[in-house]
């Protein structure tokens, strides 16, 4: 008997670590987040002022980023959490410095990029690790080897992809990330179709991400491309899809100019806009 239960014991502290590491890390509570979107986001643009002004609740969610155990999780939830992360961590960033002094002809006034080291040098505690946001982006959200992260997260800059009024989710991410790549079409800082010139204007972001575009798009261009470069196929790839019919036509020709827009690194800040 004594034997038994000794065996069953052992068995139990044998098994008992194996099961700790199958159980996923809780979520990180969105409330806050998706408080903060909805509240202070308006299609792409952000309230800084205000947000500044009652930022507890941002505080806090960031707070709640640091001590995730979040490489346990699946690959849809470590997506949406670095998705939002990188999101929060640039409000963060903008707000801490808001108004933002100019440092440098280099970038617009009020730019984020006047923040000396806001994507390189700043660090944050994430997921139990220091990260700076060009470290989330190169190296833990390029991981995910799905390019359309690169026009999902807000710069906090009017070039970059549109700050969306809600968080991403697990359950989610899938659907929300196909939106982004539709929407595209649709801002004219991610694709210009003008078809009186007969050229076609494309976000920098494609040119900085070239290597994951091709990679996951280069291959889908029709032949008639077969003459452009790889990142203009993968382009086209991405694009075509979601194109209307003149535009798909205008394509077809092949006989159109496309170069990439010097990126708009004018903060999105919608205070002064009409807006708090």
């Amino acid at each position: 008997m004594r034997f038994t239960i000794a065996l069953c014991l052992v068995l139990a502290c044998a098994w008992a670590p194996k099961a700790a590491q199958q159980n996923p890390p809780p979520p990180v509570p969105l409330n806050n987040f998706e408080e903060i979107l909805d509240v202070y986001v308006r299609d792409g643009l952000v309230y800084y002022r205000a947000l500044k002004l009652e930022r507890a609740r941002l505080d806090r969610y960031v707070g709640s980023l640091a001590e995730t155990p979040i490489d346990g999780a699946s690959r849809e939830e470590r997506l949406a959490f670095w998705l939002n992360a990188y999101d929060a961590l640039v409000l963060k960033t903008v707000i801490d410095h808001y108004p933002i002094p100019r440092q440098t002809k280099e970038y617009p006034d009020r730019s984020i990029r006047q923040i000396p080291g806001a994507f390189e040098r700043i660090q944050h505690r994430v997921g139990r690790r220091m990260v700076t946001l060009d470290q989330i982006e190169q190296t833990i959200l390029a991981a995910f080897q799905d390019p359309r992260v690169y026009l999902a997260i807000g710069r906090g800059a009017m070039g970059s992809g549109r700050l969306r009024s809600e968080p991403f989710t697990a359950g989610q991410v899938e659907a929300q990330l196909s939106e982004v790549a539709a929407e595209c079409v649709n801002r004219s800082q991610c694709l210009e179709i003008d078809r009186a010139a007969n050229h076609v204007a494309i976000s920098s972001i494609f040119s900085w991400r070239s290597s994951d575009f091709i990679g996951a798009y280069g291959s889908a261009a029709g032949d008639a491309f077969a003459n452009r470069s790889p990142i203009e196929r993968a382009v086209l790839a991405f694009v075509e899809p979601k194109l209307l019919a003149t535009e798909k036509a205008l394509l077809a020709q092949n006989q159109f100019k496309a170069d990439f827009k010097p990126f708009d690194w004018s903060l999105n800040d919608l205070t002064g806009r009409g807006g708090r």
